[in-house]
């Protein structure tokens, strides 16, 4: 039942006759410390709805953690769950309104040639005697696991530093990966060197560079403890 169905059940249940509820407020008209049933009804489900809007966030925050492909399970994502994963990415912070984070959705047999793009690029920029195979075969492993990668790309404006631009497509990815917490999605941030080299294969402009690979899938992975020391040890205050 709705918080406020629950509300007006309460008070139309109250031993109070009507009669008296008037008396008592023609009683008290000169003061303020009887307001309408209906203000006290409505001002009570407002914090109830703060309240639950808070304990929903915070959980979700908590929850959210880096679920890599070799959890993922062989289940398609629909388009409409990463499209409600990039729209959240639209409301990060942004100074100036430039708006910098650009995405590039790599799905299908997009998955296959992203995974021997990065491996081509892993063997042609490594020196011979570093080249590792498990780490070349590892990024075809990867995109295949993956049902969806989104590229996370930023566009430099030039009104601002490149840090800001930086921060901002920062907020986009954590609003993302909120977002995908929040629909059972498993998502995480991979970032390694080669991405640099992916300009061309992922079609950005002269004004844009690829700041890492966004990969997603269900899992069935269980909720653990996440692990951070106390705020309290990361926090100063000036108060005089």
């Amino acid at each position: 039942m709705p918080f406020l169905q629950k509300l007006n059940r309460l008070g139309n249940s109250s031993n109070l006759s009507s009669k008296k509820n008037s008396r008592a407020e023609s009683e008290c008209q000169n003061t303020s410390l009887i307001l309408p049933q209906a203000t006290i009804l409505n001002q009570l489900a407002y914090i109830y709805q703060m309240t639950t809007a808070y304990e929903n966030l915070i959980k979700v925050i908590k929850e959210r953690r880096s679920i890599f492909p070799a959890s993922y399970i062989k289940k398609e994502i629909p388009l409409e769950v990463i499209n409600q994963i990039l729209e959240s990415a639209n409301y990060a912070p942004t100074h100036k309104l430039t708006q910098p984070w650009r995405f590039t959705v790599i799905r299908k047999t997009g998955l296959e040639r992203l995974g021997a793009e990065l491996g081509n690029l892993y063997k042609a920029l490594v020196a011979p005697q570093q080249f590792l195979q498990k780490k070349y075969d590892s990024f075809a492993e990867k995109t295949s696991q993956a049902d969806c990668v989104i590229a996370i790309n930023m566009q430099l404006s030039g009104k601002i530093p490149e840090w800001e631009e930086l921060a901002a497509v920062s907020c986009a990815v954590q609003n993302m990966a909120l977002t995908a917490e929040s629909l059972k999605v498993g998502a995480y941030w991979s970032s390694p060197p080669i991405i640099d080299d992916l300009g061309n294969f992922l079609k950005l402009n002269q004004n844009e560079k690829c700041i890492g690979l966004f990969y997603m899938g269900y899992h069935n992975e269980k909720p653990w403890t996440p692990n951070r020391t106390p705020i309290e040890e990361k926090v100063k205050w000036i108060e005089e």
